[in-house]
């Protein structure tokens, strides 16, 4: 029976839920289970009360449509995965979750699958490996038994999966697979699993299933575009199935709205914040991209599912109202899964009124959905299709150009929004104290997307690379294959605890900062006893590496309890970027100095790049994204500047968001990489020649930008290798690589310790890319999720491995 032909969909739904419990009670269990301090149905009984718990707040906020199968105990790629029974041999053991965690985690004998960012978001997801041989079989019953458990409770819900096309893209071919398959080349047999579990769903009389296809916004090929073609006519012509919505986000269809509107499904899902503009929805034009919707549900994303600002209800209804003379029938909705934001607003007691006021959570989300969807139902078929956009429509996609020059200040109703004209270039620079937009530097002059190593105009005080690496072999006499650490060491108990004490005031600052110390101490002395050549301070005094900083910095406030999940049991606070920041003082120095104090091998000084600042954030919209991110490079350019003063040889400035941060479409990433990588060389530009920067990127398939990546000119770039086997060593980029490179040698996000021959073999691989005296030996990441016990051993392993390749390079190759 296809139900949904008889059953319209609600008029108004979310596309997904916060998922680790307003308190981080999945992130509790699941660290208890790992830790063995509760059983496994200990944790499936956590999760069945998390998601009792957010349907019935769901229904409760009066939503049309609640969705079901967007929970996970780690990651909803990882579950289809298994769902399709597209399990590697080596994982398959014990539980299904067991199954779950040992692909992500890795086990004593076995490591993890690659982990890599969830589009151009801070979120992780785990990467398939589909190979010519795999496998494909319905597995567990997890999308039935939701459904069931639901009815159970007297709710009905609407499954969530991973569309089978977005699923393949995001995979990745299996070890051994031949020379030109793509997992792509099985999407018939994925496409036959898909069927089965459609009809099982039929048969326990869901009415819709929601197939989420968010690739589809980024550009795709003739080929891809006829694999979509393929599947949604293939599964729409089923004659037992449910009601097929086919939803997408951050960005709007393009080439594949056509083609999708060409099949038999209901119901397709548009993104009309992130999207608009491509939709038409720019305030100058009509709404004729989505004339083909004509006959179809269109479920409209007018409420931002990434961004805190409150919804402006004239221009969302708008934008609905427009669109419904297109559709046969438009249903409210967020313009992609509210796992991005954290649950509500109100339990934030501590923010300041004002800015509190135009804050909107998840829960806020959900009842701007429902007051939308009831203000269209009121309101009168529009007399012609052209409106504002919903959403941003800037030559920045997702950003909003509006009048106030501070959201903490800004008058009026949260929606009473003025849109204006976006500025003209940026102009001269600015100081960090000087508000509003902040200026740029020249443009980085070279062929291509962006300047080669070098051939950029250098801002003031950086000499050409080959004469700052003279200069800095000089001073800091390092030897070939050096070895260091990302920054963090582990974040203990005791530390965590320290630090919530002093916030709840049964601490005082000076007890608090005697613990610091002591932490400083250990970590120097550890890794002088192991040998490292680069130490760090450890970073004990920092809750995260991102809202360290926005404690110190103007323009920022910090929420108790804006939890977001970036992976597994990993959660973090965005902070809140809502005026114009300013250093007010040095935030780094006083630390990184007592360590210095305490050896005589160099210690690095340890920073957050202005672009990760600014995209692990909540960042205001009344500014282009890119004078924000100047603005934050300015106060990075400062503490720079101190840092050097007070004798710091190395200073790291980590950027792993410039990769997650790139535009999805071609079109819109060369300009992006131009500003940013200008911004990260204003950042560091204040450092003299001896000075050595250092910056660091992570999971976030970086061998994709390793020409931006070259020219943000810092002097070595550690870099994600472990996780990912290596793989980014065979790149012909890295030969060509012109500066110190650190390939990481140990991925600190499974508890799995490398041996020493495993360190070694990648390193001999490393040296093999690069010359010795370039290759840098480090983690993958920070340590600071990892215990003492594990960061001792993996941290011996690497220093003795670099031992044995420093003394058997050849001389040529050093």
């Amino acid at each position: 029976m296809t139900t949904a032909r008889t059953s319209p969909f609600p008029d108004s739904t979310v596309l997904g839920y916060p998922r680790i419990g307003p308190r981080r009670e999945l992130k509790r269990a699941l660290e208890s289970y790992w830790e063995g301090r509760c059983t496994l149905e200990d944790l499936r009984s956590t999760g069945r009360e998390l998601r009792e718990r957010t349907w019935r707040r769901l229904e409760g906020l009066g939503l049309g449509a609640v969705p079901s199968n967007t929970f996970s105990f780690y990651d909803q790629v990882l579950d289809t995965a298994v769902s399709l029974g597209a399990v590697p041999a080596r994982y398959r053991a014990g539980s299904p979750e067991d199954t779950v965690f040992a692909m992500a985690r890795g086990t004593d004998g076995v490591a993890p699958l690659r982990m890599t960012k969830w589009f151009d978001t801070n979120y992780h997801y785990i990467v398939p490996e589909i190979g010519p041989g795999t496998e494909f079989a319905p597995a567990g019953d997890k999308p039935v038994s939701e459904v069931r458990e639901a009815r159970a409770l007297g709710l009905r819900t609407r499954p969530v999966l991973l569309g089978p096309v977005t699923f393949l893209l995001l995979s990745q071919a299996a070890p051994g697979s031949p020379a030109g398959f793509v997992p792509l080349d099985r999407l018939a047999d994925v496409v036959g699993v898909y069927e089965r579990l459609l009809g099982e769903l039929a048969a326990e009389g869901v009415e819709w299933v929601q197939l989420d296809e968010p690739a589809l916004v980024a550009d795709r090929t003739g080929a891809e575009l006829e694999a979509v073609r393929t599947a949604y006519q293939r599964l729409g012509s089923l004659t037992e199935r449910p009601g097929l919505f086919v939803a997408s986000y951050f960005g709007h269809l393009g080439e594949a709205l056509p083609v999708l509107a060409g099949t038999p499904v209901e119901a397709i899902g548009v993104d009309l914040v992130h999207g608009a503009a491509g939709y038409g929805f720019s305030g100058q034009g009509e709404t004729a991209e989505l004339e083909v919707l004509a006959g179809k549900t269109v479920v409209a994303g007018v409420v931002s599912g990434r961004e805190v600002w409150r919804t402006d209800p004239q221009r969302a209804l708008a934008a609905l109202v427009a669109l419904r003379a297109h559709a046969g029938r438009v249903v409210v909705s967020t313009s992609c899964s509210l796992l991005h934001v954290p649950y509500d607003v109100e339990l934030e007691s501590d923010l300041d009124p004002r800015l509190r006021r135009r804050l909107s959570f998840a829960d806020q989300k959900v009842g701007e959905v429902v007051e939308l969807a009831g203000l269209l139902d009121a309101a009168p078929l529009p007399a012609a299709p052209s409106v504002a956009a919903a959403g941003p429509a800037t030559e920045e996609p997702g950003r909003e150009v509006m009048g106030p020059a501070s959201l903490l200040d800004a008058a009026g109703s949260p929606g009473a929004h003025l849109r204006v004209t976006p500025p003209g270039p940026v102009a001269a620079a600015q100081p960090v104290a000087a508000a509003g937009p902040v200026a740029a530097p020249g443009p980085v002059a070279a062929p291509g997307p962006v300047a080669a190593a070098g051939a950029a105009a250098e801002e003031p005080g950086r000499s050409p690379y080959p004469v700052r690496a003279a200069a800095q072999a000089e001073h800091l006499r390092l030897p070939p294959l050096a070895t260091t650490t990302i920054g963090s060491f582990p974040q203990t108990g005791e530390l965590r605890a320290a630090r919530a004490a002093l916030a709840a005031g049964r601490l005082d600052q000076d007890a608090y900062d005697r613990r610091v110390r002591a932490e400083i101490e250990h970590v120097i002395a550890l890794q002088e006893r192991l040998g490292l050549d680069v130490l760090v301070h450890g970073e004990p005094e920092r809750n995260d590496m991102v809202q360290y900083f926005a404690e110190h910095l103007e323009g920022f406030a910090v929420t108790r309890h804006g939890w977001v999940q970036s992976y597994g049991s990993r959660c973090t606070r965005p902070p809140i970027l809502h005026g114009d920041v300013r250093r007010p003082a040095p935030i780094t120095v006083r630390w990184a100095s007592y360590a210095r104090s305490l050896t005589a091998k160099p210690v690095k000084g340890m920073l957050t790049g202005p672009v990760t600042i600014v995209a692990w954030s909540f960042v205001r919209d009344d500014l282009p994204l890119r004078d924000v991110v100047f603005q934050v490079a300015d106060a990075v350019r400062a503490e720079v500047a101190d840092l050097e003063r007070a004798g710091i040889s190395i200073i790291q400035v980590d950027e792993p968001a410039l990769r997650e941060l790139m535009p999805l479409r071609r079109a819109s990433q060369e300009s992006y990489l131009e500003w940013a990588v200008r911004a990260y060389r204003r950042a560091t530009s204040s450092a003299g020649d001896r000075t050595q920067i250092h910056t660091h990127l992570c999971y976030s398939d970086a061998e994709q930008i390793l020409a931006a990546v070259d020219a943000l000119d810092a002097d070595v770039t550690s870099i994600e290798s472990a996780r990912s086997h290596a793989r980014i060593l065979a790149e012909p980029a890295v030969a060509g690589f012109g500066r110190g490179l650190g390939p990481g040698v140990y991925d600190i996000h499974s508890p799995r310790v490398p041996g020493v021959t495993q360190v070694e073999a990648w390193l001999r691989a490393a040296v093999e890319a690069l010359p010795a005296a370039r290759v840098w030996v480090n983690p993958d990441c920070g340590l600071k999720t990892r215990t003492y016990a594990q960061v001792e051993a993996a941290l011996a392993a690497m220093v003795t491995a670099a031992r044995r390749v420093r003394e058997t390079v050849p001389a040529g190759r050093s």
